[in-house]
């Protein structure tokens, strides 16, 4: 048997960069059945519509993707539930005063493997970006391409 690959990304949220500051990150764990393991394996995984939501003493990671495997038959899952994050008690509570501010919110940023083999969630409180605060983003990323353009050019 293989070793599993080390911090295997399966999926990232290209638009949180976009659409979101990132203020803080978390790495947490995720509650998973079988098939979803098996079908995150495959990539076949999306979180760009995906949010966390604090729910008690819990966080919850709601309307991410996971495909069914297709190999499952019919043990297999529901594609949009929702599915628990591990963190610890006193992580949730520093965070909970921070999510209720207004304009903050918890963003998921990857789904990858870490050296274990176990599935973990990169999580990111977030403050959602104005228009000019996007297109200053867009601004900065095409002049950084024109000089880089320019450098190779030389």
């Amino acid at each position: 048997m293989s070793k599993p690959p080390v911090n295997e990304t399966v999926c990232t949220n290209r638009k949180a960069g976009f659409r979101f500051e990132i203020l803080e990150k978390l790495e947490c764990g995720i509650v998973l059945l079988g098939s979803e393991v098996k079908s995150l394996r495959d990539r076949n995984a999306s979180i760009d519509e995906a949010y966390v939501r604090i729910d008690g003493e819990e966080l919850w990671l709601i309307s991410s993707h996971i495909a069914p495997y297709t190999f499952a038959n019919t043990q297999n899952h529901e594609p949009l539930r929702k599915r628990k994050l591990l963190v610890r008690k006193h992580e949730i509570r520093k965070l909970r005063p921070k999510v209720e501010q207004k304009g903050l919110t918890l963003v998921p940023m990857r789904i990858f493997f870490n050296i274990r083999g176990l599935a973990k969630v990169t999580i990111a409180l977030a403050r959602g970006k104005t228009l000019g605060d996007k297109r200053q983003t867009m601004k900065t990323r095409e002049h950084k391409r024109e000089m880089d353009r320019a450098m190779r050019r030389r």
